[in-house]
């Protein structure tokens, strides 16, 4: 995964996508193979020490803590990777991205909507500042206007810098926002390229683009 860029990651379920994640997180040990962040291996790694060295994950299904606040859950998220705390400047750059989470920061997340709990959920993890952000089925359950603000917002956090490894099922917005995309088969990696040479690739416009 290059530096500032977005790659994609797609397959059918049980590919082994989310896994990947996983391991990368810290939260799966690999059977084999290693994994490694700035030229050191870190598999094997505590999921707590991995997010202090900047990898966060956004998990499938937003996982957010819904008796408490917004507010509340975007400090735990700067919590995760500061002992003293997220400051304002990483607050007002989530609000930036979600100006809806800065206008319902006492409601309780669980009562708000899917799209906005997706928001919080990222928003969260953005407070953690990662330099590399791992994002599992964003779209998942969302309306289409819904997934085209999660993917914007998605290229304005690649083009501030940071590290973008996303698992999706909507394989045209996928494509359309990452740089590189890899297919997954069983957990192994069948197909690799830029994205915009594996959207013309006959298997995948096939297999995912419904061509």
């Amino acid at each position: 995964v290059g530096e500032g860029s977005v790659v994609a990651l797609l397959g059918a379920n049980g590919a082994g996508k989310t896994t990947t994640l996983r391991v990368i997180s810290g939260l799966l040990r690999p059977t084999r193979g290693s994994v490694e962040f700035d030229g050191k291996r870190i598999d094997g790694s505590a999921p707590d020490r991995l997010v202090r060295a900047g990898i966060v994950q956004v998990p499938e299904g937003r996982q957010i803590f819904a008796d408490l606040t917004v507010r509340e859950n975007l400090l735990l998220g700067g919590y995760a990777r500061h002992q003293i705390g997220p400051t304002r400047a990483e607050q007002s750059r989530v609000f930036d991205y979600f100006p809806r989470l800065g206008e319902r920061l006492r409601q309780r997340a669980g009562t708000l909507s899917g799209g906005e709990q997706q928001m919080l959920a990222i928003g969260r993890a953005l407070m953690a500042r990662p330099r590399l952000l791992l994002l599992d089925e964003p779209s998942l359950g969302l309306a289409p206007l819904l997934v085209k603000e999660i993917f914007r917002v998605i290229s304005e956090i690649r083009a501030a810098g940071t590290t973008v490894l996303l698992v999706e099922q909507n394989a045209h917005m996928a494509l359309g926002i990452a740089d590189h995309a890899y297919v997954l088969e069983t957990g192994r990696v069948i197909l690799g390229d830029r994205s915009t040479a594996l959207r013309q690739r006959e298997e995948v416009r096939r297999a995912y683009l419904g061509h």
